[in-house]
């Protein structure tokens, strides 16, 4: 089983500390930060702003991955890209024009990714997939952290998985939502090449590297 990418999502993070949280599972071996940006409109929730990315951007050297929830993405490719993102992931419901979108992602020299929810069949995003750097699948219900996994989402991992191997894309296949040390392994066996986690590194009474320690474990054994 191959290892994959861990991307803590600071969704779950002390916001009051934030910088600290993210040197910490800078430390811990994260090799990505999970970045939830919701309006309060496409999701039940409000959370970061593009400053809050650019500041994010000067605090760590990792990839930010910037997962942006909300209405008409099209209208802040411009400024989430100038803010230092890594990755711009678009939902597929979110926009009229997703090629167009994308493409105005990658002409900004950030690398594109597209999502689902989990009510969204698989076959909405399928037609994007040489278009993607990054296809994320939904194992929650986007708005808040904390969730239980949907179980039905491995269905649509090995779904994309297949997709990309028969077509031989390289893009990166990510599920966010639910994930725990004892269902790390199912999700990376389906196919998922990273793992978003919030509650389970941020909360873990241990601290964010022992919760790192347990996923990889989880893992390789």
């Amino acid at each position: 089983m191959a290892e994959p990418k861990f991307a803590p999502s600071i969704l779950s993070a002390d916001f009051g500390r934030l910088a600290e949280a993210v040197i910490a599972v800078e430390h811990a071996g994260a090799d990505w930060i999970h970045v939830d940006v919701m309006d309060g409109h496409f999701v039940p929730n409000l959370t970061f702003g593009p400053k809050m990315v650019a500041d994010l951007h000067r605090a760590t050297r990792l990839p930010l991955d910037v997962h942006l929830m909300i209405e008409r993405p099209e209208d802040w490719v411009d400024r989430y890209a100038g803010a230092g993102a890594t990755y711009l992931t678009i939902h597929v419901e979110a926009t009229h024009d997703v090629s167009g979108t994308l493409g105005a992602i990658r002409a900004r020299g950030v690398r594109a990714g597209l999502t689902l929810n989990p009510e969204t069949s698989v076959n909405a995003v399928l037609p994007y997939l040489d278009s993607l750097d990054l296809a994320l699948v939904m194992s929650v219900r986007p708005g808040f952290g904390g969730q239980k996994f949907i179980e039905g989402a491995l269905d649509k991992v090995k779904a994309i998985r297949a997709a990309l191997d028969v077509r031989n894309f390289a893009a990166e296949l990510e599920v966010d939502g639910g994930i725990k040390p004892d269902n790390a392994a199912r999700v990376v066996t389906a196919g998922a090449t990273v793992l978003v986690a919030g509650s389970a590194i941020f909360e873990d009474p241990d601290g964010p590297a022992a919760a790192m320690r347990r996923f990889k474990h989880a893992i390789r054994s």
